[in-house]
């Protein structure tokens, strides 16, 4: 049975956060450049230069990508073998999660971005609580995935219920629908991920999982949601939105495409919108 001790995770989670939000993956990065080289306006291209140096810069001065350090979401893969050792005062997973946060957020100069209440706004003043979803897994996986989701981008999301005669072309029309009317709210050149089906809920938690679950722009492996992303990605770049909704060929890197079993008498689909500042990093101990 493997161990893994609660002490190492907070500490682990603390440099994760600030890493993630001071360098972009390569993935991310290798996609932009691509997509830079096929931006036609003026304009587009000058956006898109100024991305590239924002990245050198905060990744030499450790400075986050974007004034918006975001959300602290987890995804947390737990193996039914894994034992965690309660140690440093540490009482659960869920607190070494949250220290970890606090720790690095303030370690790293990060904006706090959390409010204690909805309605009356006071901030929590540490970026907590954490946004956990937790997965029990066979084995002895234990594996972290950490995402820095900004207001902005969060806020153009979406989710609609659907009967299922709307089919694969109500749904594509809705995440289209959805992206025109963002704009450049989301600060385009956007990621767009698709959840379609499970329930309500479920929908919108396939969507935010279609960013987190492969390398950027790469496809799903059933090639029918492959062919969707495809589609979609064309539809949506031929918007004109263009980066930071300045005009041009590329308002999205990327469209991912999750699906899931759902009932009879549903069609759930859901948008979950990123920006370019596609902040994931992940761990395994």
């Amino acid at each position: 049975m493997k161990v893994v001790s609660l002490a190492k995770v907070r500490d682990t989670i603390k440099d994760l956060v600030q890493k993630a939000n001071f360098e972009l993956q390569d993935d991310v990065l290798d996609i932009i450049k691509e997509m830079e080289k096929k931006e036609e306006s003026p304009a587009g291209k000058e956006v898109f230069k100024q991305i590239l140096e924002n990245i050198e810069i905060a990744k030499d001065e450790k400075l986050g990508l974007c004034q918006d350090t975001g959300l602290a979401v987890f995804f947390v893969e737990l193996g039914e073998d894994v034992e965690l050792k309660k140690d440093d005062g540490l009482g659960s997973l869920r607190e070494a999660i949250t220290e970890g946060t606090k720790a690095g957020y303030e370690e790293g100069y990060l904006r706090k971005s959390v409010v204690e209440d909805p309605i009356r706004r006071k901030n929590t003043g540490d970026n907590t609580p954490a946004y956990i979803h937790w997965e029990l897994v066979p084995g002895d996986i234990f594996k972290v995935t950490f995402i820095a989701k900004g207001g902005g981008a969060e806020n153009m999301s979406a989710v609609r219920m659907f009967a299922p005669a709307a089919g694969m072309e109500g749904i594509e029309d809705f995440v289209v629908e959805t992206v025109d009317k963002g704009g450049s709210n989301p600060c385009p050149p956007i990621i767009v991920g698709v959840g379609a089906g499970g329930n309500f809920e479920y929908s919108t938690l396939l969507a935010k999982k279609a960013l987190l679950r492969r390398p950027l722009g790469t496809h799903n492996a059933d090639p029918f949601y492959a062919d969707m992303e495809r589609r979609l990605l064309e539809r949506i770049n031929n918007l004109g939105i263009g980066p930071q909704g300045m005009g041009g060929r590329i308002t999205a890197l990327a469209v991912h495409v999750e699906a899931f079993p759902c009932h009879i008498a549903s069609l759930p689909a859901a948008v979950n919108i990123e920006c370019h500042a596609h902040r994931v990093l992940s761990f395994e101990l």
